[in-house]
């Protein structure tokens, strides 16, 4: 225990206090991250909705975020991480305060849409707010400290989000409303008047990357192909906040309250064990061979949720699950900062978010269209398959890059 302590601490040695305060901010925000995960069952038991309509209005989740994302970095660039972190915050609380009212397929769809518009364009400045307040040498652990706030309240939300789902589904907008408020007061009070501690250097360095001219985020072509198997990833990770919810309700007859537990436990794996795996990996092994596995055994988690083992069996796929998670994502983040310059990180990682975010525009429609047509069995099949081709998609870009 004493070892593993240690390690704990070594492994957050060196980050910035101001790398923690985005990491409370985060926590705060993401605790009340209950809307998402109960977002297709609210549809499907609440409101009527057929599978193909959930899977639109999911759909129109997702194109809310590709175009905040694309929006959050191009605000960033231009007025500052700060200004857009602070109002994106703020404007996302009317919004959800008024989302119970909208319960027609149309409307729900829309402020869908406007809600992830707004809420995404918080995502890249939070990265580059993370690229300049972290060291260099330090930038792939800040990523995973922000990334273990993220899955703490993601542990928190989804627990608090069954329990509230028992009496009402009203009460899990009024939570993501209250958590919107209380990060934006604590981000503003704390970062309004922080400066940047030091300037974030590219991490791989290439004879383009020694130039004085900043690259076009959107030209670079390995890394728009670096982007594009992001996408294929996400497509079938994400099935994790779209069909895999109604998979355990329909399927496995699991109750709201079983399955926020569930749902949570993916983000408690995180909390206990992402700190620490990377910290065992980062300098054992490249960005590439860790990509590799983790998206590997991430297709294998899929794979085991067409095996009827009971419980602890979905218990031991989502444990599965979440170590490919940890093995994946701190990654791209890092590959996506190192490869940008000072005044393109922004679009670098506006644009690394919204190749994650593209894919929740097809995988939620896709998702549910196999399920309701083709069964969940064949869903997982596919949803593996795209996890293989990720996975051999990073083994060969990351090796040219």
């Amino acid at each position: 225990m004493k070892k593993i302590i240690q390690l704990y601490i070594k492994s957050y040695s060196g980050l910035s206090r101001e790398a923690w305060l985005l990491a409370v901010v985060m926590l705060i925000n993401r605790t009340g991250s209950m809307v998402i995960p109960f977002l297709s069952m609210y549809m499907s038991s609440a409101l009527g909705f057929t599978k193909p309509q959930v899977g639109i209005v999911l759909g129109c989740f997702g194109l809310g975020s590709v175009c905040g994302s694309w929006l959050g970095g191009w605000l960033t660039d231009k007025f500052g991480n700060f200004m857009v972190q602070a109002v994106s915050l703020l404007l996302t609380v009317p919004i959800f305060l008024l989302l119970p009212h909208f319960t027609t397929f149309e409307s729900l769809a829309g402020m869908i849409f406007l809600l992830t518009l707004i809420a995404d364009t918080f995502r890249p400045a939070n990265s580059v707010s993370v690229a300049r307040y972290a060291k260099p040498e330090n930038l792939t652990k800040a990523y995973s400290l922000n990334r273990m706030a993220v899955n703490l309240g993601f542990s928190i939300g989804p627990a608090l989000g069954g329990f509230l789902a028992t009496f009402s589904y009203d009460w899990i907008f009024y939570g993501n409303a209250l958590a919107a408020v209380s990060a934006a007061v604590v981000f503003i009070l704390f970062f309004r008047a922080s400066k940047p501690r030091t300037v974030t250097r590219p991490l791989i360095k290439s004879d383009k990357q020694l130039t004085a001219t900043d690259r076009n985020a959107y030209l670079d072509t390995p890394f728009i192909i670096f982007n594009i198997f992001c996408c294929l990833f996400s497509m079938a990770f994400f099935q994790l906040l779209s069909t895999l919810p109604l998979f355990y309700k329909e399927a496995m007859l699991m109750s709201e309250g079983q399955i926020g537990l569930l749902l949570g436990f993916s983000g408690f794996c995180i909390v206990v064990f992402e700190m620490l795996l990377v910290h065992a990996v980062e300098h054992r092994f490249t960005a590439r061979q860790v990509m590799i596995f983790g998206t590997g055994i991430a297709g294998v988690a899929y794979l085991m949720l067409n095996v009827s083992a009971g419980i602890a069996w979905l218990y031991l796929a989502m444990f599965i699950l979440s170590i490919g998670e940890m093995l994946t994502l701190p990654f791209t983040a890092t590959i996506s900062a190192s490869r940008a310059t000072l005044n393109t990180q922004g679009a670098y990682m506006g644009f690394n978010s919204l190749a994650f975010a593209a894919a929740n525009i097809f995988s939620p429609y896709l998702g549910t269209y196999t399920a309701e047509h083709f069964g969940y069995q064949t869903l997982w099949y596919v949803t593996a398959l795209l996890m293989l081709i990720s996975c051999l998609g990073f083994a060969w870009i990351l090796k040219k890059m």
